[in-house]
């Protein structure tokens, strides 16, 4: 059988270490000459494919997709939040492939890019068109799995995500501390819409409980009295509070705008949940002198790459390689997933999952990690979370006192079809 060409679309919001899954399938690819020819980088995802803009990766100066190993989020090659609206979208996705040779397609991203990646493989299945499709996982949220976290036991993004927020609490503790006079309480909003997996690694950077520190989840919901109660019980005792939040947390009203799909994209709402928190306690008044105050990081905890895990980085590259490996074998219509092996020293295991139990579905927080007291989590999700944060710093590096990130030639494919507009811009311009 003569090689194919192959095409990557990355999906959804980006993660410090997705590139390097990007790396991975290039250079795996390499490996498999008599499988994969050409790699392409679909151009802002899937509304790349359909105006039939694929990137040249194989013809990239090898420094460069190097580079790619710690150079965050999704400036490469691009992401997209677009939903495929219908068989027309679908039908020019398989004409693209087909007018370039392309029989593997690599879908990076959380939940809704395996949807995009189920939809291809069923059209293409529907149409008689042979293709392999496997999912490559990635969302700091960590909500893409099955529930029991056996199959997933973790997605890449997440474990840089908690480091994140370990060294930030850790330094909005320094901060607390010594500013308390003033202003005894510090609230702080996390990324993650209504799963709790970020806002719950507030805790790493305190495993021994010695913080005044309250984590407030969408998963564990609270009126804002009781949250008032809880923050100023806090401070009679300790004099002062650190209150992390989820983004997703009730606090009512706050003008909440929507992506594609359908989920609310909080940092483009008209108000932030945690200045709302903030206009709460300052309203009913502190049992101390000063204010609360807020601090809202935004997408830096998805693209500070000084922040990385080491561990997530070479994760993320691992299910970029055996996602390559199982397309060389014919493996399709799957999903990579890390596993975690038994026995008390971290060890990550590499699996699947069909993409039809991962593809648009959202996988909750363990309410049984959810401490009873609404505001903490337990000690077991320390014990799950801690090894994922790795013990080194990621070395990036330095040209002339800037980070050097990989950039990309502008190298595309001829293209071959009839211009197309994706369909949801063909009804946004008639609207």
């Amino acid at each position: 059988m003569a090689p194919k060409n192959a095409v990557v679309v990355m999906g959804g919001g980006p993660t410090v270490v997705i590139n390097n899954s990007l790396r991975a399938i290039v250079e795996a690819s390499r490996e498999y000459p008599q499988r994969f020819a050409k790699v392409y980088g679909a151009w802002h995802g899937v509304e790349g494919l359909l105006r039939e803009e694929l990137l040249d990766l194989s013809a990239q100066p090898q420094e460069e997709i190097a580079l790619l190993r710690t150079t965050p989020a999704a400036g490469a090659i691009g992401t997209t939040r677009y939903r495929l609206q219908d068989e027309e979208d679908l039908q020019r996705i398989i004409a693209v492939l087909q007018a370039h040779g392309i029989g593997y397609f690599f879908g990076i991203g959380g939940n809704d890019t395996q949807e995009v990646c189920l939809r291809v493989a069923e059209v293409a299945k529907h149409v008689g068109y042979e293709l392999c499709v496997v999912g490559i996982p990635k969302t700091i949220d960590n909500d893409l799995g099955d529930p029991e976290l056996r199959q997933v036991d973790h997605t890449p993004g997440y474990g840089s995500v908690a480091r994140y927020w370990t060294w930030t609490v850790q330094c909005l503790e320094e901060e607390n501390r010594g500013s308390a006079p003033v202003d005894p309480v510090l609230v702080v909003q996390t990324m993650g819409r209504k799963i709790g997996f970020i806002p719950a690694a507030a805790r790493l950077a305190d495993p021994e409980r010695e913080f005044p520190l309250l984590i407030l989840f969408a998963e564990a919901p609270l009126s804002l009295e009781a949250v008032a109660d809880a923050v100023a019980d806090t401070v009679r005792r300790r004099g002062r509070a650190v209150v992390v939040v989820s983004e997703g947390f009730p606090v009512g009203e706050i003008g909440a705008r929507t992506d594609a799909f359908g989920h609310v994209a909080f940092s483009a709402s008209r108000l932030s949940v945690a200045q709302a928190l903030v206009n709460f306690l300052n309203d009913v008044g502190l049992p101390a002198q000063g204010h609360a105050r807020g601090q809202l990081p935004g997408t830096e905890q998805r693209d500070a790459v000084l922040y990385a895990s080491t561990v997530d980085l070479e994760e993320a590259y691992a299910v970029g390689q055996v996602g390559v490996e199982l397309a060389a074998q014919g493996v399709s219509d799957v999903m990579v997933t890390i596993r975690r092996a038994a026995g008390p020293v971290y060890r990550p295991e590499y699996g699947t999952i069909p993409l039809s139990e991962v593809a648009g579905k959202d996988r909750p927080f363990p309410k049984e990690w959810i401490h009873p007291s609404r505001v903490d989590v337990t000690d077991d999700f320390v014990r799950y979370a801690r090894p994922l944060l790795g013990e080194d710093l990621v070395s990036v590096p330095i040209v002339e006192g800037r980070l050097r990130f990989a950039r990309l030639r502008p190298i595309f494919a001829e293209k071959r079809l009839a211009a197309y507009v994706p369909a949801a811009h063909r009804e946004r311009r008639q609207g």
